[in-house]
């Protein structure tokens, strides 16, 4: 009796360790037993060595396997499985595979979102109301595409080499470079020349800019001298003083040389005062800035 308790003993832990080891191992593949799940549908030019129970990721984290994978003359199409019953992603979705780093690792496939962020009433994919409510559903078909590795890094530089090499862009890079030093050698010399003029022209400017100020200053006394002889009482002074020098001609005529008579004559020496002050205040008004008249 005791020995058949301790057989049946030992082989329920026998049973229990094996359970538990399967269901380490579905958990780590990333069954999940009793979990309502749900599919969709991708379509790749390139699986990138996806597998069966290969992982599916969103934003970094696993939400469910590739369940299966067919292979069609068109393209690559994978059934994933998502374990996450209230995952609600916003359309569009697409899937990209790549490994688990850019140096390498086990192929999984990236789901990516790029639709507008949804509502707490957003409905469930598997709801009868999720079609057309803008939430990837259960059945749908998203887009595939090959995601960046280092493979497709490397080969995506080795075209861009074996192009630049064909068009010898290289050799062309290096005679545009010496054409721009020839240029800039070129326009060195213009500036130098250019400097070398401007300094041979520099005396000439500076006679022309005296022949200018002393053109200014004809023209001022131009217009000082046209102002005067529109000036009524100018034009009158001046009439006025031509007549006493008449006057006055006509005085040393008759004198005939007599100064002292000349000098003791009031209305003679009344004339020269008359045609002394008149002539003054005809330069006066002809010159005022060395008369200092405003």
């Amino acid at each position: 009796m005791r020995r058949s308790v301790r057989e049946a003993i030992v082989g329920f832990s026998i049973v229990g360790a094996v359970a538990a080891f399967a269901g380490t191992m579905l958990w780590l593949r990333g069954v999940r037993l009793g979990a309502e799940t749900w599919t969709v549908t991708v379509d790749f030019a390139d699986a990138g060595g996806l597998a069966e129970r290969s992982p599916v990721t969103y934003r970094g984290i696993l939400v469910g396997v590739v369940k299966n994978i067919q292979v069609t003359p068109q393209a690559v199409r994978a059934t994933l499985e998502i374990d996450q019953e209230d995952l609600r992603l916003p359309l569009p979705v697409s899937a990209s595979v790549g490994a688990a780093s850019l140096l390498g690792g086990d192929a999984q496939v990236n789901l990516v979102s790029r639709g507008k962020p949804l509502g707490a009433n957003a409905p469930l994919p598997k709801s009868r109301n999720c079609a057309g409510s803008g939430v990837l559903c259960n059945g749908a078909a998203i887009r595939g595409q090959q995601a960046a590795s280092l493979d497709s890094v490397t080969a995506s530089l080795q075209r861009l080499l074996s192009q630049a090499e064909k068009e010898k862009l290289v050799s062309r890079l290096v005679e545009s470079t010496d054409e721009f030093d020839a240029t800039a050698q070129d326009i060195q010399k213009l500036i130098q020349q250019l400097s070398a003029e401007l300094e041979r022209a520099e005396p000439t400017i500076n006679n022309l800019n005296q022949a200018t100020d002393d053109a200014a200053k004809a023209a001022a006394h131009i217009r000082n001298l046209a102002a005067a002889l529109d000036n009524p009482k100018t034009v009158s002074e001046l009439k006025r003083t031509v007549s006493n020098a008449e006057s006055l001609t006509r005085k040393i005529d008759t004198v005939g040389g007599d100064v002292e008579k000349l000098t003791s004559d009031p209305k003679f020496m009344k004339a020269v005062r008359d045609v002394t002050i008149g002539l003054g205040a005809f330069f006066q008004e002809l010159y005022p800035a060395q008369t200092g008249k405003p």
